[in-house]
């Protein structure tokens, strides 16, 4: 078995779809998919799909959301698998009802967390991130690229999610921007400001607020040869900081805008010895 979540939802067994046509069915696999192996509880169930309007059939119907989940289950399990014994998913056995399991007081997707995109991509992001804490910057740079790599548009993308579901969403959106930050910073460090401008031209009009993508794009471009563009990203943000929240730039990133003016040598090198962000190379 085989889940996405980082992008449209996907959900494969012996390379068949089980992911449901309807929205509530389709969230309720989601949020199951999300926490493999751990039961979640009916009454969390129930927000995600209805908030706090619960209808007066709510149980019944989640309970006929989940053997339609099963029923699907079963199908792409084949012979055996919609009650019980030896089909089992990736060499496992039992059937659908073990697999999308009941227990007291909610349901559970029995499944290896590696089955979920999710994990590999954490997994990749945490060794990614102690490469980086460790100097090996090429690791680094492969194992963050990886990551990033499996991202096949927004989180469940084609996911109706509620208030549940959208706080994850929130998470892994966020997850996304660290590790494309760190990602890029890595690069940096790499002598690949060249190759990054493009990228941070897009991301700097996604994020017009983002004072971190600013200082990579004004370092990438300064040491590009293109002080002047540098120095204009930087009046860019602060023209439009100060016009929407009525607040300078903060004090590292008006030190880095006074180290372009300066053309202070440090700029030409790594951050130095301290494992930092870009962001941070004027920190006080």
């Amino acid at each position: 078995m085989k889940f996405r979540v980082l992008g449209p939802l996907s959900a494969e067994v012996n390379g068949g779809s089980i992911v449901p046509t309807a929205r509530k069915p389709r969230q309720i696999l989601t949020l199951l998919a999300l926490y493999p192996g751990r039961v979640m509880p009916v009454p969390t169930l129930m927000e995600e799909i209805w908030g706090t309007d619960l209808p007066q059939s709510a149980l019944t119907t989640l309970q006929t959301y989940i053997l339609q989940l099963r029923r699907r289950l079963g199908t792409a399990m084949g012979p055996g698998g919609v009650g019980g014994g030896p089909g089992g998913v990736d060499g496992a056995g039992g059937g659908a009802k073990d697999i999308l399991a009941t227990r007291h007081g909610g349901y559970l997707l029995q499944i290896p967390p590696e089955c979920v995109d999710v994990f590999e991509y954490e997994n990749l992001v945490a060794g990614g991130h102690a490469a980086f804490e460790a100097g090996d910057d090429e690791s680094a740079a492969a194992q963050l690229r990886k990551a990033l790599a499996l991202w096949q548009g927004p989180a469940l993308v084609d996911v109706r999610v509620g208030p549940i579901l959208e706080i994850e969403v929130m998470r892994l959106e966020e997850s996304r921007l660290v590790t494309m930050e760190r990602r890029i910073d890595v690069d940096l460090r790499l002598g690949r400001h060249g190759e990054l401008l493009a990228e941070l031209a897009e991301m700097i009009a996604r994020h017009p607020q983002h004072e971190g993508l600013h200082s990579q794009a004004m370092v990438a471009l300064y040491r590009s040869g293109r002080q002047a563009s540098a120095l204009d990203v930087y009046r860019r943000l602060r023209t439009r900081l100060i016009e929407d929240l009525g607040v300078e730039p903060s004090p590292q990133l008006q030190r880095l805008h006074q180290a372009m003016l300066t053309v202070d040598p440090a700029l030409d090198v790594a951050a130095g010895p301290k494992r930092g962000s870009t962001f941070d190379l004027y920190a006080a």
